[in-house]
């Protein structure tokens, strides 16, 4: 029974997090977050996620691969962003490196070229020191390597 409205059964809470976890992949990290907002013991909880990885609900290599693909090619995010959030959500080193091969060099590349050339002509600033700065900034937070983003700004300055 249901004493308050946050008080669910063992089985409905477990049946929550697989909807969770089936409708967008989630990493454990998430899965935990979540699972916390229930009023469960530990050992309960420790049960329902290790039933959510034994039967494939949470798969950080699914997750971290699935993580690259949408962030580079939906929000043309770079290398070091993605690396850097994946880490915050505590995903391994080798994954991260085996999940970053979902993105291929050629696009990576012609994504970064379409995204700086883009910015360059929205930004409303004359050529100049002021027009470099913001250039080079938005594709430092969009995560592209430092070489690559310099390399473009002396592309776009000649």
């Amino acid at each position: 029974m249901k004493a308050e409205k946050n008080q669910f059964t063992k089985k409905e809470i477990q049946s929550k997090l697989e909807y969770y976890c089936a409708y967008q992949e989630r990493c454990y990290k998430e899965v935990e977050e979540k699972l916390y907002s229930f009023s469960l013991n530990l050992s309960e909880k420790e049960e329902i996620l290790t039933y959510l990885i034994e039967h494939n609900f949470i798969n950080e290599e699914r997750f971290a691969q699935s993580f690259v693909r949408g962030k580079h090619n939906y929000k043309f995010w770079g290398k070091n962003r993605i690396v850097n959030e994946l880490k915050f959500r505590n995903i391994s080193s080798r994954i991260i490196t085996s999940a970053l091969k979902e993105i291929s060099e050629e696009n990576y590349l012609e994504n970064f070229h379409k995204l700086a050339e883009k910015h360059w002509n929205n930004i409303t600033e004359r050529k100049g020191p002021k027009k470099n700065k913001k250039f080079v900034d938005f594709l430092l937070r969009k995560g592209y390597e430092t070489h690559l983003i310099y390399d473009k700004l002396n592309e776009l300055n000649n």
